[in-house]
């Protein structure tokens, strides 16, 4: 069973990859490469499923095709399943919704067939990186994965801000597989490099070998994931990438530098000190906060996503930082606690986010724009997207009973119980990141009131606002499964929370059922008190609902259609001049956090050239520059270039002055070695 699914997964993504160079134009051709996405996802979605449900392994079997490095090698545990089931989740309706989707590309660019190429080996990719059992078959599906999306990130390259974000991922991401090579190169050893070798060997590393090893794996995952600071790539990507390609980029293989982390962290080295928590508090705090602050002052609504992206890979890693440090304490039941807390939202954020990229998808594909202050109005023109957008808003900014909630409110819980934990480092980061997920908790409420008010509410900015028109039926039926996953993993929780427990066990020790059932309804805490019924909760709020329309029925409040003018402080006629912009809404809070922001404004006034005292207009500019981008990455950037150019000299054309070069370098490389055994 579990092979043939395998074999299926393989020869669907194959055959789409296939299919599309072929033939893939025409609503023939992307239909077929669309379908046979969506059938290897669901293949890939049930393997995991098959194998979180029955706690047995799969090993795969693979012909030798490739004998360096130990070969190809794959096998599938619970903890690689779940994140392939996570790929599964978002890319089956990502899928569905590119075949509409990619119409846009028949007419406009000739990129289509290597856009469908792309995106089956992009799916194929990250799948064989969750089954991936050696070094070498790790590292050669995630340079697969870098190098596809990098192609999907480009597809529309007659653009020089495409080619520029294509620049700054592919550059970040190759930084990032350096720090990866460089921490498997120190767990590999004299190994073979297989994995359960390398858990043998971390086994016998010294302390600081250890620490060496777990710094440079949260740098090279950590660039995938999108921490600060190592971020910069993903607000220009995500934009940049057909949105239900950005939809996969940030709900699932962002996911994947947390899986790496997990599999290094706990899986390879068993877990460390207390500092490597608190670490991961810190940076999951810092990513938190700041990704929501940034995505407030963002116009453009794919790159507001894509921040939001950093904010909730923050939280994700709150959780793991809360895990990890209960862990050096010993307290195994609170260290399932924090780490399923991370896992949910892993889960949870790759529904809700793929269904927003989806949503902003649909409003790109109507009007043309991503500028919110040239939308308004689209919830009459776009009524399935309005809904399915509110939905993932209302997820997302962590509104019961929808899946945001429970998984926020467990990471709570186990940075709550953190506070009872003797020691300095919780003592001082617990807190501190109690207060910093709840700020981050409502401002991202505070951004999603503006994102979903001014893009669907009031009236039309724009023309092309004015003309947008409802999405054709495959893109509203992709939205609408995750629109659906979204409110089913709220009340489901119940029973998803005790298997992503059951991921967990062996690795570092960790033991089984963090948070147990009360009463078949409730989610209760261990070690406290704390519980929430959520069937309970959303029954409640679907009563509270409905006996509206009872109420007012009961009052005699008079139904009949009335039809006025909305008052407008006097003035008979209101226009869309009128509206609440992006700007006005977040300006308050740009002021709040003006320190931080840093804007530059460029006021402007033209006045009459007989008189100063009749202005004839007034111009107002103001931008917000990044702070690592204006204080890390330019900077850096002028330096590599200043270093670049005198490093230009050592290229004298002479043979042999370039194998003295290879010669020292080997020698330094042996010199490390021995160093490094030492």
């Amino acid at each position: 069973m579990m092979q043939t699914l395998f074999l299926l997964t393989i020869c669907a993504y194959s055959l789409g990859a296939l299919g599309a160079i072929l033939g893939g134009r025409g609503q023939l051709g992307r239909s077929l490469v669309g379908a046979l996405a969506a059938i290897g996802a669901t293949a890939g979605l049930l393997l995991g499923l098959t194998v979180i449900f029955t706690g047995q392994s799969f090993t795969a079997f693979v012909p030798a095709l490739l004998p360096v490095g130990g070969g190809l090698a794959l096998r599938l545990d619970p903890l690689g399943a779940f994140f392939l089931s996570v790929i599964g989740v978002v890319a089956i309706p990502a899928s569905l919704y590119g075949i509409a989707y990619n119409e846009i590309y028949e007419s406009e660019r000739g990129s289509l067939r290597l856009l469908g190429a792309m995106f089956n080996l992009f799916l194929l990719a990250m799948s064989l990186v969750t089954l991936a059992d050696n070094v070498f078959t790790f590292l050669l599906m995630w340079e697969g994965m870098s190098l596809t999306s990098y192609f999907l990130v480009i597809t529309e390259s007659d653009e020089a801000e495409t080619i520029r974000a294509g620049n700054w991922y592919i550059a970040v991401t190759h930084v990032g597989v350096a720090f990866l090579v460089a921490a498997f190169l120190m767990l590999t050893g004299n190994a073979s490099g297989a994995f359960s070798d390398l858990r043998v060997h971390a086994s016998n590393l010294s302390p600081l070998a250890r620490d060496l090893v777990f710094l440079l794996t949260l740098l090279g995952f950590g660039s995938k994931a999108g921490i600060i600071p190592l971020h910069v790539w993903l607000p220009r990507a995500h934009p940049a990438a057909p949105s239900y390609v950005s939809a996969l980029m940030s709900g699932v293989m962002i996911k994947l530098g947390i899986y790496g982390l997990l599999r290094v962290a706990l899986d390879f080295l068993g877990g460390g000190p207390a500092w490597w928590g608190v670490l991961v508090l810190v940076v999951g705090s810092v990513s938190a906060v700041l990704g929501v602050l940034y995505a407030l002052m963002e116009h453009d609504l794919k790159r507001l996503l894509a921040y939001h992206s950093v904010e909730n890979i923050g939280i994700i890693l709150m959780g793991i930082g809360a895990g990890l440090l209960f862990h050096s304490y010993g307290s195994m039941s609170l260290a399932v606690l924090g780490l399923v807390g991370g896992l949910y939202h892993t889960l949870n954020h790759a529904s809700f986010k793929g269904l927003l990229f989806l949503g902003a998808g649909s409003v790109l594909h109507a009007t043309g724009t991503r500028n919110m202050e040239e939308m308004g109005g689209l919830m009459k023109r776009m009524p399935w997207t309005a809904l399915f957008f509110l939905i993932g808003a209302a997820a997302i900014s962590a509104l019961p009973p929808l899946n945001g909630f429970v998984s926020e409110w467990l990471v709570f819980q186990a940075l709550l119980k953190g506070l009872n934990i003797p020691g300095i480092e919780a003592a001082i980061a617990m807190p501190l990141a109690v207060g910093m997920l709840a700020l981050t908790s409502g401002l991202a409420a505070a951004c999603f009131v503006k994102a979903f008010g001014i893009t669907f509410l009031a009236m039309p900015r724009s023309h092309e606002a004015e003309s947008a028109r409802e999405s054709p039926l495959l893109m509203r039926i992709g939205m609408g499964m995750l629109a659906a996953i979204c409110v089913v993993l709220g009340p489901g929780a119940i029973a998803v929370i005790p298997l992503l427990s059951r991921i967990l066990v062996g690795l570092g020790g960790l033991a089984e059922v963090p948070v147990s059932l009360t009463e078949g309804v409730s989610l209760q805490v261990p070690t406290s008190s704390s519980q929430i019924a959520l069937p309970t909760l959303a029954l409640a709020l679907l009563l509270a609902i409905g006996s509206i329309p009872v109420i007012l029925k009961l009052l005699r409040v008079n139904f009949r259609l009335r039809r006025s003018e909305s008052w407008g402080c006097g003035l008979t006629e209101l226009t869309p001049r009128m509206e609440y912009t992006a700007t006005a809404f977040a300006e308050p809070l740009r002021r709040v956090f003006a320190e931080l922001y840093r804007p530059s404004k460029e006021l402007t006034i033209d006045t009459h050239p007989e008189s100063k005292y009749f202005v004839q207009s007034i111009a107002y500019r103001s931008e917000i520059t990044p702070w690592f981008d204006r204080m890390l990455y330019t900077p850096l950037l002028h330096l590599i270039g200043y270093i670049a150019n005198k490093i230009r000299r050592l290229q004298s054309g002479l043979v042999h002055l370039y194998l003295l070069y290879l010669a020292l370098a080997l020698m330094g490389l042996i010199f490390a070695s021995r160093w490094i055994e030492r």
